[in-house]
């Protein structure tokens, strides 16, 4: 068959000549190790994985009034105060509203290049001029505006648009950006969803408003592990690192009261140990029970009461069943279940846990207790904080820690069946 006759129209659109030819190299070939720079908060840099890469993008996204820009404002000044260069545009305040939190901050002499802009073009020309910077902060891509696209700030098309370009630069030229993102009514980054894959770190900056702590978590990270969490907590002079964030979510255990337990979590490599607090109130007429839960999975409540039921033939369906989890703190992580469990079946006896304990396991719906990852991890952790015993499923991670004497004073008790824990309460003097 013979090829079709060029015309006009293929030969604009036949995309297999006119380029120029790519550039092809091998995984081993010699080139610059790209240093990873520090911010200057530890936790900023356990989140990011290290430390910021030159030429990355991230996206941070968080609740209005959450801390974002006071938190890139002292990552911005410490990396300023140690030698590299940093560029701050904010599209949403005035160069003097935002010089007057630095004032609040006491970063006031920091050596931060600040400008109020929302043209990209502008943006582009300017850094074109000069030396490229180490750190790019543009605060944030939504009041972003590309004379190039039709449309207003905030679009899509804005949005996608002016990250290209960002990032286009942020590339070329070994510049870490940060692009500060609005998120929606549930908590999602607002935009297009392409946004997340064009960047190389997206980052969640969460927690409640009532709340002290703030909680700084990577979803996704190119050049380190995921769900790494940094954790702050919100002081008159901004923005203060918590070392130790499990005497944040611990209230005071002096007295053992019942219906409390406390859960080794795990959020990336950290263990942070977390209170589970439970109340049941019996009900004397026939009014259908409430079941609310603060922090923590609703089904899994309800299937977990379930279980309990079922298997251990405890009566939770004539009370009303409250679960919250202290300190504000969200928990994601299956292992909570039996801690969970123990706090509902400790509230119903009204017998105490012991306080010196901590209680971790995934629970089925045959009431068998499953393995977790990180036993050993979780467990260490407890025993740095004094913690004295750990009830958990029979891991081999649990194990080989209990064997090896890695967690001096800590004894863990194996679990195998939730009619195991439920013996261990309420068989507990």
């Amino acid at each position: 068959m013979e090829d079709a006759p060029a015309t006009v129209f293929s030969l604009r659109h036949d995309l297999s000549s006119g380029g120029r030819a790519v550039e092809f190299v091998a995984l081993d070939a010699p080139g610059e190790v790209l240093q990873r720079r520090p911010t200057g908060l530890a936790e900023l840099d356990r989140a990011l994985g290290g430390g910021l890469v030159p030429g990355s993008a991230i996206l941070m996204g968080g609740d209005p009034g959450i801390g974002k820009s006071t938190l890139l404002l002292q990552a911005a000044a410490r990396i300023a105060h140690a030698g590299g260069s940093t560029v701050y545009v904010s599209g949403e305040e005035a160069a003097g509203q935002v010089r007057l939190r630095a004032s609040r901050l006491g970063l006031e002499d920091a050596p931060i290049k600040l400008a109020a802009a929302t043209s990209v073009r502008d943006i582009l020309t300017t850094l074109g001029s000069m030396e490229p910077p180490a750190l790019l902060v543009i605060d944030s891509i939504q009041t972003m505006h590309s004379d190039t696209i039709e449309g207003a700030p905030g679009t899509v098309s804005q949005v996608r648009g002016c990250a290209f370009e960002l990032i286009r630069y942020a590339k070329e030229n070994g510049t870490a950006l940060v692009l500060v993102g609005h998120v929606t009514k549930d908590g999602t980054i607002a935009g297009p969803r392409v946004l997340e894959h064009m960047v190389d770190v997206v980052m969640s900056f969460e927690g409640e408003r009532s709340h002290q702590y703030r909680i700084l978590r990577a979803l996704k990270n190119r050049f380190g592990a995921v769900d790494e969490i940094g954790v702050f907590a919100m002081a008159g002079e901004g923005l203060e690192e918590v070392t130790n964030p499990s005497m944040l979510f611990l209230s005071g255990r002096d007295t053992p009261l019942a219906g409390s337990s406390v859960f080794p979590a795990l959020e990336g490599t950290r263990p942070v140990l977390v209170e589970i607090q439970a109340l049941i109130v019996r009900l004397q007429s026939g009014a259908t029970p409430r079941r609310a839960v603060v922090g923590w999975d609703n089904g899994r409540l309800a299937m977990l009461l379930a279980v309990l039921e079922s298997r251990c033939g405890l009566n939770f369906s004539s009370a009303e069943v409250y679960l919250n989890v202290a300190g504000g703190y969200r928990l994601s992580d299956p292992a909570a279940d039996v801690a969970v469990a123990a706090a509902l079946v400790s509230a119903l006896s009204d017998k105490p846990l012991a306080s010196d304990s901590v209680w971790f396991g995934e629970i089925s719906l045959a009431g068998e207790i499953r393995p977790v990852s990180h036993a050993g991890l979780r467990l260490r952790e407890a025993a740095k904080l004094g913690f004295g015993k750990g009830f958990g499923p029979a891991s081999s991670n649990a194990q080989e820690l209990k064997s090896s004497g890695n967690s001096p004073g800590l004894s863990f008790d194996s679990l195998n069946q939730l009619a195991n824990l439920v013996d261990r309460v309420i068989g507990s003097e």
